[in-house]
């Protein structure tokens, strides 16, 4: 089932979310990680969110156990975000 996953980090940049997605090497409007379906990131006034739907929990959380939280340690995050999952009842893509 996909899932819905917020994660807010307070304290953290764009600068910083720029860094992690250039050290998993991804690049802006190209694909992400497998099991990802969709991502974006957002300034919020005390820090920045990201918004993701991946194909299931388990697949997200292997992902932020191997990739996410090891690199946002590395490039500076003070804290690991606060995690919300939200169940998909319906998505769509783009036509």
């Amino acid at each position: 089932m996909a899932v819905a996953v917020q994660l807010d980090f307070k304290g953290a940049t764009l600068e910083q979310y720029d860094q992690v997605v250039q050290k998993m090497g991804f690049h802006p409007g190209g694909p992400g990680a497998p099991g990802g379906m969709f991502h974006w990131v957002t300034k919020t006034a005390d820090g920045i969110r990201v918004t993701d739907v991946w194909n299931s929990r388990e697949r997200f959380e292997k992902f932020s156990q191997e990739k996410i939280a090891p690199i946002t340690q590395e490039v500076g995050f003070s804290a690991p975000p606060v995690v919300q999952f939200f169940e998909v009842h319906n998505h769509l893509t783009a036509g």
